[in-house]
């Protein structure tokens, strides 16, 4: 049976767009240009950093984060960031007696959004900057179940990428679940693996409680 559900963060609970838009406009970079060379980068199965490296080569991220911090235009994540279907998710989740996390790949201060967000509506935040390790590395699925009070085979990890999310995750013995939202999914949605990996795949977070109730009455 499943007993836990944990959530990756950027295209599957939070709506990258504005986020993107705003490094585009950082660079000074027509946000369509940027958007087409993002595509190209996912496309080719490259890290998302390339694509900064696209426009500048060298391009020192930690240093610009700080930039556009000093210049009053710091990363955020806000309530209207999130998708539609995400509180929702969460409340039916929990009425379900799941047991409920977050673990991704996010930096402290991202970190310090999503507690403020979700502190009250999930068991667990994990995040690669503060474990040290990052997806897909093996090690991040392994401090992740490491902290979960279930056994893999129990937990299923929502993502919204093959290669970051679902691939690892199902490597680790973890049941997966793929959301169609998001540059990667868009890509990758069509092929063989995303359609015989994944234990769901899915056009909306809400499909999530009515397809857990179906698995675990079959699995008793």
């Amino acid at each position: 049976m499943m007993r836990a559900v944990i959530f990756d963060v950027g295209e599957c609970l939070v709506d990258e767009t504005a986020e993107w838009g705003a490094w585009a406009d950082w660079l000074g970079v027509p946000r369509h240009t940027f958007s087409a060379v993002f595509g190209t980068v996912a496309a080719r199965g490259g890290d998302w950093r390339e694509v900064f490296e696209e426009f500048r080569p060298g391009f020192d991220l930690g240093a610009a984060r700080e930039e556009r911090e000093a210049a009053g235009l710091p990363q955020t994540v806000t309530e209207e960031d999130l998708y539609p279907d995400v509180r929702d998710t969460l409340a039916t989740l929990r009425a379900d007696g799941l047991w409920l996390g977050i673990a991704a790949n996010q930096n402290a201060r991202a970190g310090r959004y999503l507690r403020e967000l979700f502190a009250s509506d999930v068991d667990l935040i994990g995040l690669s900057d503060d474990w040290g390790t990052a997806k897909p590395d093996p090690a991040f699925f392994a401090r992740l179940i490491s902290l979960v009070p279930a056994e893999p085979h129990e937990m299923l990890y929502v993502g919204d990428r093959l290669d970051n999310d679902i691939r690892p995750a199902a490597a680790a013995g973890l049941h997966t679940a793929l959301v169609r939202r998001g540059p990667w999914a868009a890509i990758q949605w069509r092929g063989k693996e995303a359609e015989k990996t994944p234990t769901f795949r899915l056009e909306s977070l809400l499909e999530l409680s009515g397809l857990i109730r179906h698995f675990n009455d079959r699995a008793h």
